[in-house]
Formats: structure tokens, C-alpha cells, sequence
């Protein structure tokens, strides 16, 4: 290359120059040719260089320098990082999203199924277990409850893919501002992380890795840092596998609504007895309020804190253009209310029983769901129930401890009511009507009187009362003593057991023979270890309440034991075929129809002149039987009209002695005002029992007994020895030899 004359570059040999030279311009150096000789290698392009940049000098030099080595760090390990985050984010969620099962299978993920008692009218009046009513989706229920849920839970919904940065950064704030920490309170989450707890990630509940179902669940709603992290991808992972009406469908049906609860189609159910499809808007934000704190706003726990919450979700509904002006101002004006069943919530002891006493496959551990009809009468409860408030709030010394049991049946054996204690609200309570061992007192005798009839004695035979003495191997001597402290000569087996005469009732016992009376007694339903001693026929055996009224009832209806029985029908969800079915509880015949007949006028006697005066009822015939054991630490009542049986135990817990309390006192009472309700509006019927005219002797004369179990002669007590009354002499001395045959073993 060579250059011109006046300054310009000339363009190499066979090249034409593009660019002219700058006029002016310093020369530029020349480039290497392609080829040390002129050859035809091309020359390379000149590198390009940037106008150098003038660089501070001294320390101002070296801290740029620094910032800039440490800017090049950061944003390498920045995009490196994000690049391999969004990379392990990828897999996680095509993990997640490979091991993601179809909707229809994931909707119902209880363990075991649930039980729903109906009562004898066929109305639902407790559940057990989980209940679930069914499959529902976005499509199938109310409009008002889609809106509920979304406007309380996500408003995004909708909009985001999953997890929302914008509303996780928010619940940090408020969590930190509240003084909890980050993860503490307030979670952030979508509908969809919320999903992605309830399905606790994809694992599945193992019964021998977790003690129960509700632990499981437990360790699921724990919030980690972990935890959090991994609802990401799985969140990520729903939205591309399902839709988002998919998502509210597995939310719907698997959310936990209180009460026992599972999905809002067994809440819609339980609170308000319809379909969750009947939803209106305050019953519909009632149970989306209730996602935030299940148990503790459950509407039957606390209605008024219910009715708050639902407040709180009308209004964000409104906010977010779910509802007119107009259409939150009358939904605020009418709140939720419960239905009459959830309101009502008693029968929690009846039911607890039929858990108890059912097979375990079909209640307490029942992987399906089981609807039982039973024979539980909702207003006879609350009979009950009321006669035991009024009693103990208006006769009963205010903090008293002591407890009381009741137990309604019929004659053939079905429960209509129970009352397990003073408490009347919650379920797995202490049962003590089914559950507590007590000692019977003389509420035993009939048992002892049904004997000696069944072998041929008659209500109006004589028995001697008088100072008795047995030894008792290993023991020695026993001597019974009447309530009173007094004896009465010889009467008859109806004055006896009026006045509820301990030596009388031994001296029976022991000439029907122990073994026969223990074997009566259990063939009615005493299923207890009754006592081998004399004491036996004084109630010194221990039984239930729910035993001693089943007996009764086999007095009732002529003699034949019943097994007392609280399910009528048994059948699994949506089969209309019963799997098991009663219609009575009656079964093998124990004693004669006569002697039941006599049993039951001698009982009558025994509340209308005898110790149990106190359960007269103004317009029927009652037949019942007081009984108070060694220092009343236990007092019963049980008795019968010609319709129901009712029995009723009082005591302490601990076994303390009751203060001035007899079987003939606030247990009569009690008796007396549940029987009252119970039968305000059934016609009197006449007992079966015998006509004492009719039955070929006179009735025995009549001796007045006071409430407490004392008799009233008008006067001073007599003697010891003194008879109740005229003894014809004949039947005196053929009842005595046969009272000495039985004692003497002779048949």
C-alpha cells in the first residue's frame, strides 16, 4: 500500500478503496499482508477496540474495581441460582404432577366412615365419626357458597397459578406486626396450597405409622419452612392437572367444617338439614366463615360468634361484587339459624350407647357410612332432662356434686330415653345410667318376691319379720335389721314389700332357695356377679341402672326377660336393604304370667301406701320399688305405668354417703316429674295386675307409710314383734311351716 501525494490512502492493488479518507486524519498503520510474500492468504479483520475509558486513579480506582468484581459475582450466582431453582422447580412439579391421582378419587379421604342416628320418627338427631354427604363440585351447589368461599379464602383464585408471592409476603407482614413469627398465624395461601395441605402433599394416611387418623391429619396442617417450599410445586403441579373448578371440588369435599364434619355437604347438612344446593347467602358465609377456625366457630358451639364470623364474610362478598348493596343488607339482617336437630343437640348418652354397644365394624371403627334408626324419643329426653334440672336446681343444695342417671324403655325393651348425669351437653361423657357398677339396695327385692311367686307363694301369704341371725361361713353371724329398727310379726309378702322389710325379704330368699332367686334375677337381664350370701336378697350385689329398668320391664309385660335395645333398622349409605333390623327386645319367659300379675299389684301397693309414695302420678296407676343401700351412698327409684318403665339412680362418684337422700325421696321425685311429662297426653290405662278381690281373699288391712319409708301407726311405734295387721291363723301356720321347710332345705 502506498500513499498519494496529498495525504489520501491509495487502495491496495485489485482493491477498491470504500470508505475516503478523512482529510486530515493521521495515517493509519499499515496491516500485515495475508502472505510474508505477497501471497494470496486474506488479511485478518482488524479487532475492534473500545475508546479506552479514562479510570480513577488511587483508592477511589480499587473500590470501584471491588464493587464491580462483586456486582459480576452477584448476578452470576443470581441468574446461575434462578436458573436452578426454576429447573428443580420443574421437576418437582412434574413429580408431583405424575403421582396426582383423578379428582373422583381424592374427594372422600377419611379413613373410616360415620354413623347418623336416627330417632324413632326417622329424624336425625346425633351423628359419630366424619360425616361426609356426599360428592359435590362447583356446578352442584349453591352459587353463594362458590362466592363465599372464594371471596373469604382467595380472591385471586381465578387469576394466579397456584401460589400468590404477593399474598404469602402479606401474612409475613401481619404475622411479624402481631409479634408472632413469619410462619405463625396468618399463612398466605391460596385455595390451592390450602388443597395441597388437605391432600398432605400426596401422602397417604398409614395406620401403623400414625397412632390415629386425627394425628395424621395434625402433622399435615403443621406450617414449616419445609412445608412450604414443597406446597409450591404441588400447588404448580394441581393447577396443570386440574382445573380450577377440579380444585374447588377436592376443597369442597374434603374440607373440615366442625362438628364432625367432613366437606360442606355433610355442614350444609348438620347445621341447617339441607343440600348444600339450598345454600342462601347467610347460611353459605356462615360455613365458609367457618374454614378459618372450624371447631371454634362451629354454629353449635357458639351461634352468636357463628353469626359474627358470617357477618365479617357478607361483607367481603359484597366488597368483591358478590352481592348487592341490597342483597348483604337483608343477608345481614337475617342470619343463619340452626336447624331444630342441630339445635336441639341431646341424646348425646343415648347415642354414645349405641356406639358403645354396636359392633365395632358397623360404629366405632366403620370404614362406611352407616345410618341407623333407633328408637330414642327426642321428647321424652327432654322430659327427662328437665325433671332432673328442676330437681336438683330447686331441691338440692346449690353446689352439690352429687350425679343422677335415667333410663326410659318400654315393656318390650326399647330405650326412648337417657340421661347419664347432670351434664346433658357433649358426647363421651361418663355414661352413668350404662357404665357405673352400683349396689342395688332393696330396689333388688321384687326379684326375690318374683321368685317366691313363680313357686307357687301367693301376694297375700305370710312371712315372719322378726330378729334373724345367720351364720355365715368365714363370716359368722349376720343379723339384717329393718330401715326402721323395729320388726312386725308376721305379714303378708304385699305388706312386706310395701314396707320394703329386710328380715321378711331374707327369710324369703333363704326358703326360696339363693341359687333359684340368683338365677331369677339373672334370667331378667341382671347380668352382674350377684353376692352368694343371704345379703343378696337386700340388693348387696352391684348392676346398672340400664340392667335394674330392663328387669323392671319384664315385669311389666307378664314375666318375659328383655334385653334393652336402641337400634331399630341398620343400613349402610344409599342402600335402601337393612342389614339388620329389631322390632323387640322381648325374650325368653322367666315366671308365670300370674306371678307377674301379682308382682305388679304388690309393687302398686308399694307406691301408693308404701315407700314409694312419692312417684304417685294424679291419674294412673304406678307399680315401682325404693331402694337405699348401706349408708345411702346409692338411692334408686324404678317403676312402671301400664305404657313405660322408668329407672332413676342417685349418688356420688366417689361413693359418698348421700345427706338425708332415700331411694323413697328426690329419686321418687324425679321419676314422678319425668313420668308426668311423658304421659301429659296418653290416655290412663289400668296396670296387668291381679284384682286382689278377685283372687280369693281379702286384701290384707291397710297401715299408712310415710314418704321416707316409715310406717305410721298413729302414734307411739309398737314393740318389737307387733303385726301390721290380723293374721288369719290357718294361713299363719301353713306359711310359717313352709318358710321352716325352705329354711330346713325340704321341698
Amino acid at each position: 500500500m502506498s500513499s498519494s501525494g496529498n495525504g489520501r490512502r491509495s487502495a491496495p492493488s485489485g482493491r477498491r478503496s470504500l470508505v475516503a479518507d478523512r482529510r486530515g486524519a493521521p495515517a493509519t498503520p499499515k496491516t500485515r499482508s495475508g502472505t510474508g510474500g505477497g501471497g494470496g492468504r486474506k488479511p485478518r479483520r482488524a479487532r475492534r477496540t473500545r475508546a479506552a475509558r479514562p479510570r480513577p486513579r488511587g483508592i477511589l480506582g480499587w473500590i470501584a474495581a471491588f464493587l464491580r468484581l462483586i456486582w459480576r459475582i452477584v448476578w452470576g450466582l443470581a441468574w446461575r441460582g434462578t436458573v436452578a431453582v426454576m429447573l428443580l422447580l420443574g421437576a418437582a412439579t412434574a413429580y408431583y404432577y405424575a403421582q396426582l391421582p383423578e379428582v373422583a378419587s381424592v374427594v372422600d379421604a377419611r379413613a373410616r366412615g360415620s354413623v347418623t342416628m336416627l330417632d324413632r320418627d326417622g329424624n336425625v338427631f346425633a351423628w359419630r365419626g366424619e360425616q361426609f354427604g356426599g360428592a359435590i363440585d362447583p356446578g352442584t351447589v349453591s352459587e353463594h357458597l362458590t362466592n363465599a368461599v372464594v371471596a373469604t379464602e382467595d380472591r385471586r383464585f381465578y387469576r394466579h397459578l397456584g401460589v400468590s408471592p404477593r399474598g404469602i409476603a402479606g401474612a409475613i407482614r401481619i404475622n411479624l406486626s402481631e409479634g408472632r413469627g413469619p410462619l405463625e398465624g396468618h399463612g398466605g395461601s391460596t385455595i390451592t396450597q390450602q388443597v395441597a395441605k388437605l391432600m398432605c402433599l400426596g401422602v397417604p394416611y398409614d395406620p401403623e405409622q400414625w397412632e390415629s387418623e386425627a394425628d395424621y391429619e395434625q402433622d399435615c396442617r403443621r406450617t414449616t419452612l419445609w412445608r412450604k417450599i414443597q406446597e409450591v410445586p404441588f400447588a404448580l403441579a394441581m393447577e396443570v392437572r386440574y382445573t380450577k373448578d377440579e380444585i374447588l371440588s377436592i376443597y369442597f369435599n374434603r374440607a373440615y367444617l366442625g362438628a364432625g364434619t367432613r366437606g360442606f355437604e355433610a355442614a350444609a347438612q348438620r347445621y341447617f338439614g339441607i343440600s348444600s344446593s339450598e345454600l342462601n347467602a347467610p347460611q353459605a358465609a356462615m360455613l365458609a366463615g367457618l374454614l378459618v377456625a372450624p371447631s371454634y366457630y362451629a354454629p353449635t358451639r357458639n351461634l352468636e360468634r357463628a353469626q359474627r364470623r358470617a357477618s365479617t364474610v357478607i361483607r367481603l362478598m359484597e366488597e368483591q361484587g358478590y352481592l348487592t348493596a341490597a342483597q348483604a343488607a337483608e343477608a345481614q339482617a337475617n342470619p343463619a339459624r340452626l336447624s331444630d336437630a342441630a339445635e336441639q343437640d341431646t341424646g348425646g348418652y343415648f347415642a354414645d350407647w349405641i356406639m358403645a354397644s354396636g359392633p365395632d365394624f358397623l360404629t366405632g371403627d366403620t370404614t362406611e357410612d352407616v345410618i341407623i334408626r333407633t328408637t330414642f324419643d327426642p321428647e321424652m329426653q327432654a322430659a327427662a332432662e328437665a325433671a332432673l334440672e328442676n330437681v336438683f336446681a330447686n331441691q338440692v343444695r346449690e353446689g352439690s356434686e352429687a350425679q343422677a342417671a335415667i333410663v326410659v324403655m318400654s315393656a318390650d325393651g326399647a330405650v326412648r330415653a337417657m340421661v347419664g348425669g347432670r351434664d346433658t351437653e357433649g358426647t363421651g361423657l361418663f355414661n352413668r345410667a350404662t357404665q357405673a357398677m352400683r349396689q342395688t339396695g332393696s330396689a333388688f327385692k321384687p326379684f326375690v318376691y318374683a321368685t317366691a311367686l313363680d313357686l307357687g307363694w301367693r301376694f297375700d301369704d305370710l312371712i315372719l319379720d322378726a330378729p334373724l341371725t345367720i351364720d355365715i361361713p368365714g363370716s359368722g353371724p349376720w343379723s339384717p335389721e329393718n330401715y326402721t329398727g323395729q320388726f312386725y310379726g308376721e305379714v303378708t309378702l304385699t305388706e312386706a314389700l310395701r314396707g320394703s322389710l329386710n328380715t321378711a325379704a331374707v327369710r324369703l330368699s333363704e326358703a326360696a332357695g339363693r341359687d333359684l332367686v340368683r338365677e331369677v334375677a339373672a334370667q331378667f337381664g341382671i347380668e352382674s356377679d350377684l353376692a352368694d350370701g343371704p345379703a343378696l336378697a337386700l340388693g348387696a350385689s352391684e348392676s346398672t341402672l340400664i340392667e335394674m329398668t330392663g328387669a323392671y320391664s319384664g315385669i311389666l309385660n307378664g314375666g318375659s326377660a328383655v334385653l334393652p335395645y336402641g337400634v331399630q333398622e341398620l343400613r349402610l349409605l344409599g342402600d335402601s336393604t337393612p342389614m339388620f333390623e329389631q322390632r323387640s327386645g322381648i325374650q325368653e319367659r322367666v315366671i308365670s304370667e300370674n306371678a307377674a300379675r301379682q308382682l305388679t299389684y304388690m309393687m302398686s301397693v308399694a307406691v301408693a301406701q308404701g315407700t314409694g309414695q312419692r312417684a304417685r302420678l294424679p291419674d294412673r296407676p304406678v307399680a315401682g320399688k325404693t331402694g337405699t343401700t348401706n349408708s345411702q351412698r346409692d338411692a334408686w327409684f324404678i317403676g312402671f305405668t301400664a305404657d313405660y318403665v322408668a329407672g332413676v339412680w342417685m349418688g356420688y362418684d366417689d361413693n359418698r354417703p348421700l345427706s338425708g337422700v332415700t331411694g323413697g325421696g328426690l329419686p321418687a321425685e324425679i321419676w314422678r316429674q319425668t313420668m308426668e311429662r311423658i304421659h301429659a297426653d296418653i290416655p290412663p290405662r289400668p296396670l296387668p295386675m291381679i284384682d286382689p278381690v278377685e283372687a280369693g281373699r281379702p286384701a290384707p288391712p291397710i297401715v299408712e307409710y310415710s314418704p321416707d319409708g316409715t310406717v305410721d301407726f298413729g302414734g307411739e311405734p309398737p314393740p318389737r314383734g307387733t303385726p301390721l295387721g290380723p293374721v288369719p291363723q290357718d294361713d299363719a301356720d301353713q306359711i310359717l311351716m313352709r318358710v321352716l321347710n325352705g329354711l330346713l332345705g325340704r321341698n
